[in-house]
């Protein structure tokens, strides 16, 4: 799993691909569809797409002389099944941040509140 996880996070790690799979996401398309948003040569796009399927994110058909592209589920929901476990951990760790700057401003407001002047005082008064 690990590796597979690597292999997923290394392919993401572009942003080209990561365009690749957007497009891939509203269904099939060819090389050719898939390059015409990309100023870069086919080949380009085709080595892009071998890392997409190396990692398993897309798998390519071949129908006569078609061979569409299509986007594979798994090793996306592998990556974010890890990731969730993070997720927690950092919703955790704000709450307790959230919580602890509440206490701050708390304890700020009470020491405001003892040494603040009252009116007497500013006024030079006292009761």
């Amino acid at each position: 799993m690990t590796s597979d996880l690597n292999a997923t996070f290394s392919a993401l790690a572009d942003p080209t691909r990561r365009a690749i799979l957007a497009r891939l996401a509203a269904g099939e398309s060819s090389v050719t569809e898939l390059a015409e948003p990309f100023e870069m040569s086919l080949p380009a796009i085709s080595k892009h797409l071998k890392v997409l399927e190396r990692a398993g994110l897309i798998a390519r058909g071949r129908e006569a002389q078609w061979r569409p592209c299509r986007l594979e589920a798994r090793p996306l929901r592998d990556a974010a099944n890890w990731l969730e476990h993070y997720r927690r951990f950092w919703e955790e760790s704000f709450d307790r941040l959230g919580e602890y700057l509440r206490e701050l401003r708390s304890r700020e407001r009470g020491r405001l509140k003892k040494t603040s002047p009252t009116k007497e005082k500013i006024n030079g008064r006292k009761k």
